[in-house]
């Protein structure tokens, strides 16, 4: 048995090289980027009007109750029109072009307009209430880096710079695998020895949110089965991703079977809780990684987040998020086990704060929509304390 930091670098030194794809831009939410974006021309193109109003050319006249003739109306989208006489004005709409030989905008707010004349009744800045051309970024800056998770924010501005199509970082071709004779689907009524698949549905929606769309899988405990089913998906997929048949149970079948598959075994238990049943490997000739996680809805919970999310940022060659909390409540994790530990995070004064959520075990699936995530406690003689910072892995 290994201790979790062992285990968690021994996960990690198993990368794929998943290379890119290109995708339509509209569905690249939530990819990881793979190309660095650069202005295609200056941000804002032009020098562009932030308000309502009129559009004119300072003067010391525009301060001492002068009243401007308009000459049109300039409107966003329209090419840019030209003041003919400095002391005319022309009404501009947000958004459009300064007319060109006006340098200033005076909102509507801020003006009276009586037959055809107009008056300024504010007093006026020279150049306010304007946008100026490459004020935001010069044509050929760099925008957004490779190794970005795109949001909806990326998104807008690739489409401001044309990317109709974008390079993003590869998804594994993964499995989800739940073991047991006693899993009915869910819209089955079970029995009373048998309980409904939720490990892996949780795994499938929590894979969706890089969107990885993963196949599934039952395995009865029958070794046969099991290794005929098995035999197959280590073909056709990068990554499986198993809950259960990891333990000491006689017909937990997983570690035998992967050896008489050709997998090489990287490790089996770890002194860790919940998880503890662990198994980790990979076939050397197929490269498929397989993560066999405990069956138990917490335990399967966090691993998925302590161990399979670090390995894909790993093997996007993206780094790991690392968060910390502080302990609201003293804690005591002896020998030999690394804790992990649900933990409503509250906000208090700007600064996060962990308390532990109330639970009934690893098999507690409910406490998982109690919680917002997990502190990972080393074991130590000293108690954790109140105050003290720790790891944080966010589960929402």
């Amino acid at each position: 048995m290994i201790t979790f930091n062992e285990a968690y670098q021994k996960v990690l030194d198993h990368p794929l090289n998943l290379g890119t794809e290109s995708v339509p831009l509209i569905n690249s939410l939530n990819r990881i980027l793979a190309e660095d974006i650069f202005a295609d021309r200056d941000f804002p193109p032009f020098d562009r009007a932030t308000k309502d109003g009129i559009a004119i050319q300072f003067s010391d006249l525009v301060n001492g109750g002068h009243s401007f003739k308009t000459e049109g109306v300039a409107a966003a989208g329209s090419v840019q029109k030209v003041l003919s006489d400095n002391r005319n004005c022309i009404e501009v709409m947000t958004g459009a072009v300064v007319p060109e030989n006006c340098d200033t905008v005076v909102m509507y707010e801020h003006i009276t307009i009586d037959g055809g004349k107009v008056t300024i009744n504010e007093k006026v800045t020279k150049g306010q209430n304007i946008h100026y051309q490459s004020s935001d970024e010069k044509a050929g800056a760099l925008l957004l880096s490779k190794g970005k998770k795109i949001s909806p924010a990326e998104i807008g501005v690739m489409a401001t710079v044309g990317k109709a199509t974008v390079l993003v970082k590869g998804n594994p071709k993964v499995c989800t695998i739940a073991t047991g004779n006693e899993l009915v689907e869910v819209s089955d009524t079970p029995k009373p020895h048998q309980i409904r698949k939720s490990n892996m549905l949780t795994i499938e929606t929590a894979l969706l949110n890089s969107k990885i769309e993963a196949s599934s899988l039952h395995l009865v405990d029958d070794k046969t089965m099991i290794k005929n089913k098995l035999e197959k998906v280590l073909i056709e997929n990068d990554v499986l991703l198993l809950s259960g048949g990891v333990s000491k149970g006689k017909f937990d079948f997983i570690p035998e079977v992967m050896e008489s598959l050709g997998v090489e075994k990287v490790f089996h238990r770890v002194l860790q809780r919940p998880g503890k049943p662990f198994w980790f490997g990979i076939h050397p000739e197929l490269k498929t990684v397989i993560f066999s996680f405990p069956g138990n809805p917490v335990s399967t919970f966090a691993n998925y987040h302590l161990y399979f999310l670090p390995w894909l940022h790993t093997s996007w060659g993206i780094s790991i998020d690392k968060s910390y909390i502080k302990l609201s409540t003293r804690i005591t994790v002896s020998q030999p086990l690394t804790r992990f530990i649900q933990v409503n995070a509250e906000e208090r004064e700007g600064e996060f704060w962990a308390t532990p959520v109330v639970e009934n075990g690893s098999g507690d699936l409910t406490s998982l929509a109690k919680a917002d995530g997990f502190i990972c406690l080393e074991p130590r003689n000293k108690e954790y304390e109140v105050g003290e910072v720790v790891p944080f892995v966010k589960t929402r």
